[in-house]
């Protein structure tokens, strides 16, 4: 079988298997854009309702690049990865800056946009103007890797480079934009992860990997991400109907997202030992009353390269110590209008239950 009837039998595969996606109706580069960065690190079943929440607020490259960070970061909340958005608002600004509200046209000006690679520049670029750039993502690292047996470890320089270069090969110049989807899909739904259907395959009589007893053990990854824990102790406090918000910043996790007051321990502490601690004892200086209301114990929360292991106590005082006006004072019903981390709305949400 040559690249042309691998690339015929992919897209006659996918015309038979595509999911409606709104994404693939249209050939609107900004739209194509936010669904790419969307799918970067979220599965579709979780980014759909994400994408149509996020482009009827924020329609076009315009509506974006005059938003508020804030509001843009409010309504990417629960996506993770909140670099994406941060990155997404300073492109859309740079669009209008640098080109005029339009939406670049050359791969080369689409890669000068923040936030945006290889795959996501190649993805936009065949798909919106259909140019003859492959795609690939994780789902086509592993279709190659199997199709062709090859185990080069997919996240080293070398195979990267290889798998590059393998794709634009099998491209389809004429169909660029099917083609890629084609594979992308074949990957999802296929050739997937884990007991994939070889059976019905429509490509299993030409799998290298199959024949040779492979499948599962493709594709190879050089070496796994080594996830640290952290301890985080949050201080709900609130004062006659206000409550302290922080805004994270620096180049740590959750960046201009909010939070509570926040003190991270080396270790897991009880309430007790919190006390002790410099931090707490600085922030509730000449605070005679400290009433826990209540103390909620958080899920594990795994990142790619950190595992979270909070605790929330809820506290009341009689009035903010001078240390505290360092923080945002907030109505108490008006937190949940800021944007947090997927860890702090889980604990508003379990609040909330047992208010009830």
């Amino acid at each position: 079988m040559n690249d042309k009837q691998i690339s015929d039998v992919l897209i006659h595969w996918y015309e038979a298997n595509r999911r409606d996606l709104p994404w693939r109706d249209t050939t609107d580069p900004y739209l194509i854009w936010i669904s790419e960065i969307i799918l970067q690190q979220t599965r579709v079943v979780q980014g759909l309702d994400y994408f149509y929440r996020f482009t009827r607020r924020f329609p076009d490259v315009r509506s974006l690049a005059e938003a508020d960070e804030d509001e843009v970061m409010k309504y990417w909340q629960g996506l993770g990865y909140y670099s994406r958005a941060r990155n997404l608002h300073a492109a859309a600004r740079q669009i209008m800056d640098q080109f005029g509200g339009v939406f670049p046209r050359t791969r080369e000006e689409v890669l000068s946009l923040k936030g945006i690679g290889d795959y996501t520049a190649a993805a936009i670029c065949s798909f919106a103007y259909r140019q003859p750039y492959a795609t690939v993502d994780g789902n086509v690292y592993r279709v190659l890797a199997r199709l062709f047996n090859i185990d080069l470890p997919i996240d080293g320089g070398e195979g990267k480079k290889y798998f590059t270069e393998l794709a634009q090969s099998l491209l389809d110049s004429r169909r660029p934009d099917l083609f890629n989807q084609a594979m992308m899909e074949f990957g999802a739904l296929q050739c997937v992860p884990k007991s994939p259907d070889c059976v019905r395959c429509p490509l299993n009589d030409k799998c290298r990997a199959l024949a040779s007893g492979q499948v599962e053990r493709l594709p190879v990854k050089a070496g796994k991400t080594v996830v640290k824990p952290r301890y985080f102790n949050y201080l709900h406090v609130h004062a006659r109907g206000e409550t302290l918000l922080s805004k994270r910043t620096g180049n740590d996790i959750w960046r201009n997202l909010y939070e509570f007051p926040l003190i991270e321990t080396g270790r897991p502490l009880t309430f007790g030992e919190l006390q002790q601690t410099e931090e707490f004892q600085h922030l509730f200086h000449e605070i005679e009353d400290v009433e826990v209301i209540r103390e909620v114990v958080a899920k594990k929360h795994v990142l790619s390269h950190r595992v979270i292991y909070a605790v929330f106590y809820e506290i009341r005082v009689d009035v903010f110590s001078p240390e505290m006006e360092k923080y945002l004072r907030v109505k108490d019903a008006n937190v949940e209008d800021y944007a947090v981390s997927r860890l702090v709305q889980s604990y508003l949400e379990t609040r909330e239950s047992l208010l009830f």
